[in-house]
């Protein structure tokens, strides 16, 4: 094949993706050969590729391609989630600029709608991914809403509501008044805001005294049942037994004593809405106090609002305060900052609401799980700081409320056969279910049974996901489960390590016996440069498909992995995939550099047979260097290893030091070692940059489809020659001795220079071969004293010496050192004077005053190295 002057991203990505999929590399079925498996952390089926997904789909693709070069059989599952609370939203809001309210259409109706839209925009970001090299098994694409998984799901719901961890309860909870759902508590965000603290007067009956109470929220005081004081504050004692009058509605409530009030806290007084507070709800329960709901679902006030009825909350709450000023009972307001929660996916404003909702016990199920992490070791955090956010929470655990007043997702499958809120049987089927219910009303029609309404939280079927997608749950023994289950590798964002981490481990303990994964790598957020989480709102994150436009896929994995640590967050910028599409151009004219030589029958030089051997021995030493990054998942680092490999050593020390002179052929040993040597490299850059790899090595040579680099063999560690590494690292600080003596004094590379080294104990010839050819020297010698009229430069205890008769004009390096030499001695008085000013040195900032130290020291030594030279050449 020719190979283009210029490496083409757009071209060489759409063949051989088209390429590894006509060859079906992606795909995975059981054999005898160790499994490896990664199953996506499944986007929103309505979601698009934004940097998060870029940078968490990476890591998983380099895990992947890299344990098919090790030879195990990897298998990386993709899919979606049906994401119940968001894609909803999407389907109301498409309606609803169709003219079309959701509420005037039936379940089945809107359900209709529901799966149109996942037809037409589900999986956009599954193709998309593709377009990063992402090689998933997409024969194994998985839904959450297919009949198998919501199987799954349903199996397991009625499992655990026959082990008595489901229950129904009638709790305060977290309401989403925009979704109109609940929310478990790890789908709320707490958000400190400035609000006010209104101090309010309530009568006491019967007589002309007044109580104040402070509030955040005086539109609630329209839900007030009651006024409680502390039984020990002895302000209030005289109030025990009476009541009060709550402003505006006039309704009269007792006065209540309990220990919980703070006398700390504004009055000493605290207004009583068991409705709208969960604390408030358990004084409530406490002292049998009335419950006034004064909300309806979408946060507008019912009926007990009176006339602030149909007006929303916020509103309310301004009109109110200004009527109770009006009115006399507002006594103060005061600036006040609290912690308000806010519904992760609609962003607003939650309300505490009693429900009747499901819930699952949470205790037991955590135990084992608990144990994996902490006791066992079953489980690995990458990095390990994330294991106390995990044991905190798994510690503190509440029961799950797990319904959605939705329709799209997973139904309930408890089924009422009566009026009583009891009246209910739980089953997989409705056939199922009327046997159970004809066992207690044995002439009950199947018509007559009405199905829960409610769904089940997106969460409940992720939870799953590692069991499900083997098809786990619905036949436990299957081939395929026991083979691939548990995982290896979970890569996720720390986020979501409550919703979804954890309870998949729950579920991999409750229905496997096991982990469902051995280690959970967490990435961190990708901000911008100036450290702020990109959003859409803010404008700062880039578009995805854009940069791989831009840049080529392999320049954008390759930049955001060059920032990404473990579980620290990316600071992102364009640049580093600049950097990025920088490497694969430098790799990429390496190889049309190498390709471009004539090869000859001629007998390999003595510095090309040495450069040789030197890089095996460096390339296995940052092999084990490589392979050690791996196991402890730094990712980053690993990839940093490789680039240095392949730009320092590889493309610029090795290149030239085996590079034929101009117009020159290169032997045919030489040639086809650093062809070798050029695989070696792309197995371990594979990982990282997938497509400029595959391109590379199939111009190297004739390859059938079972020889391509996606299949082929990661390199074996061989033993490290230090000794060859150490030696060329010194010979490599000799070279740039001399280069940087060509540079400063401006002689032309083609000129060839004597050098000359003083004290050259415990360094051996073997490297001056090398040091002959990369500085252009006729010779190398020892020497036993300095030379004079020569330039020099130190490596560690050595000197060397570059005689400059005729390379250089004298005079004019003489003048040239004179005036640098006066320059900085001129400098360094300046700097001595300040230092020697106690003022200065006693007030300066301590940095400030290093910093002028620094800079005398700095100095000092300069005036040295000019003072040498000037004498070597007078």
């Amino acid at each position: 094949m020719e190979i283009p002057s210029k490496y083409d991203p757009k071209r060489v990505e759409e063949h051989w993706y088209a390429y590894w999929s006509e060859n079906d590399y992606f795909s995975s079925k059981p054999d005898e050969r160790e499994p490896y498996t990664i199953v996506i952390p499944p986007p929103n089926v309505t979601g698009v590729l934004h940097m998060g997904h870029m940078l968490n789909n990476t890591l998983q693709d380099v895990l992947i391609r890299r344990a098919r070069l090790l030879g195990k059989n990897a298998c990386w599952v993709p899919g979606m989630d049906h994401a119940s609370i968001a894609t909803e939203a999407k389907v109301v809001a498409k309606l609803k600029a169709d003219g079309v309210d959701k509420s005037k259409l039936s379940r089945d109706e809107f359900l209709k709608h529901a799966w149109d839209w996942t037809n037409e925009y589900g999986g956009v970001i599954l193709q998309q991914l593709k377009k990063l090299g992402c090689s998933c098994d997409w024969d194994r694409t998985k839904f959450t809403m297919d009949d198998d998984m919501s199987a799954s799901v349903i199996k397991v719901f009625v499992d655990l509501y026959n082990k008595g961890l489901i229950y129904r309860g009638y709790r305060m909870v977290n309401w989403d008044p925009e979704a109109k759902t609940t929310l478990s508590d790890e789908e709320v965000i707490y958000e400190e805001r400035q609000g006010n603290l209104y101090y309010l007067s309530y009568a006491i009956e019967g007589s002309d005294e007044k109580v104040t109470i402070a509030t955040t929220r005086p539109e609630t005081i329209l839900g007030d049942t009651a006024i409680c004081i502390n039984p020990n504050d002895e302000r209030y004692r005289h109030l025990r037994g009476k009541k009060a009058i709550v402003p505006i509605c006039d309704r009269v409530i007792p006065i209540i004593e309990d220990e919980y009030v703070d006398v700390e806290f504004g009055t000493g007084c605290l207004k009583v809405t068991p409705a709208h507070d969960e604390n408030d709800k358990n004084l409530g329960d406490k002292h049998n106090l009335e419950v006034v709901d004064i909300f309806n679902d979408d946060a507008t006030l019912n009926s007990y609002g009176l006339h602030y009825e149909g007006k929303d909350r916020f509103v309310v709450r301004k009109e109110i305060s200004k009527e109770l000023e009006e009115k006399g009972y507002l006594v103060k307001t005061e600036q006040h900052t609290n912690k308000v929660g806010t519904s992760e996916r609609t962003k607003v404003v939650i309300e505490p609401r009693l429900s009747d909702q499901w819930f699952l016990k949470m205790e037991n199920l955590a135990k084992p799980a608990l144990e994996s992490v902490f006791d066992t070791n079953d489980i690995n955090f990458f990095p390990k700081k994330f294991e106390n956010t995990y044991r905190h929470w798994m510690e503190g655990i509440r029961d799950w409320n797990i319904s959605r007043q939705l329709w799209w997702g997973h139904q309930i499958p408890a089924y009422y056969y009566g009026d009583g809120k009891e009246d209910f049987v739980v089953a997989e089927s409705p056939e199922e279910a009327l046997e159970l219910a004809r066992a207690i009303k044995p002439k009950i029609e199947a018509a007559d049974l009405r199905q829960d309404r409610d769904v089940l939280d997106t969460w409940f079927s992720s939870w799953l996901w590692p069991i499900s997608v083997f098809g786990g749950i619905l036949d436990p023994d299957n081939e395929e489960v026991n083979y691939y289950y548990p995982t290896n590798d979970l890569v996720t964002a720390p986020d979501i390590i409550f919703f979804w981490v954890a309870r998949m481990i729950m579920a991999g303990y409750e229905y496997r016996g096991e982990r469902p994964f051995e280690n959970v790598y967490f990435t961190g957020l990708v901000r911008d440069k100036q450290r702020r989480k990109m959003s859409k709102q803010l404008g700062n994150s880039p578009d995805a498909l854009k940069l791989i436009e831009d840049f080529g896929a392999d320049g954008v994995r390759v930049g955001l992995l060059l920032s990404s640590s473990a579980g620290n967050d990316i600071m992102f910028d364009e640049a580093l995939c600049q950097q990025g599409a920088n490497f694969a151009n430098k790799i990429w004219n390496a190889f049309r550099l190498v390709k471009g030589w004539e090869v000859a029958d001629i007998p390999q030089p003595e510095a090309a047979e040495k450069g040789i051997a030197w890089y095996k021995a460096k390339f296995n030493q940052t092999l084990v260097e490589i392979e050690d990054h791996f196991s402890k998942y730094r990712i980053s680092d690993a990839l940093m290893a490789t680039y240095k490999l392949v730009w320092d050593d590889f493309c610029s020390w090795l290149l030239e030091i085996v590079k034929p002179e101009y117009l020159k052929p290169i032997d045919q040993k030489t040639y086809d070692e650093v062809l070798g040597l050029f695989e070696e490299n792309l197995k371990l850059l594979h990982p990282f940059m997938p497509f400029l790899t595959e391109e590379v090595w199939q111009h190297i040579a004739e390859r059938t489809p079972e020889d391509a680099l996606i299949v082929s063999q990661w390199p074996e560690a061989k033993e490290v020659d230090s000794t060859l590494i150490a030696d060329f690292a010194f010979a490599s600080e000799v070279i740039s001795g001399v280069r940087t003596i060509r540079k400063e004094k401006n002689i032309p590379q083609k000129d060839a220079l004597e050098l000359f080294m003083l004290n050259a104990e415990g360094v051996g010839p073997q490297m001056d071969t090398i040091i002959l050819k990369l500085g252009n020297l006729s010779k190398v010698e020892t020497v036993d004293a300095s030379l004079d009229g020569a330039l020099t430069f130190r490596v560690k205890s050595n000197e060397y010496f570059i005689p400059i008769s005729g390379a250089i004009d004298v005079e004019a390096e003489i003048a040239k050192i004179t005036e640098e030499l006066n320059y900085t001695k001129g400098f360094l008085k300046s700097v001595e004077k300040k230092l020697s000013n106690e003022r200065f040195v006693n007030n300066a900032p301590e940095q400030v005053v290093a910093m002028e130290r620094k800079k005398a020291a700095d100095a000092e030594a300069k005036i040295e190295t000019l003072e040498k030279s000037l004498a070597s050449l007078q």
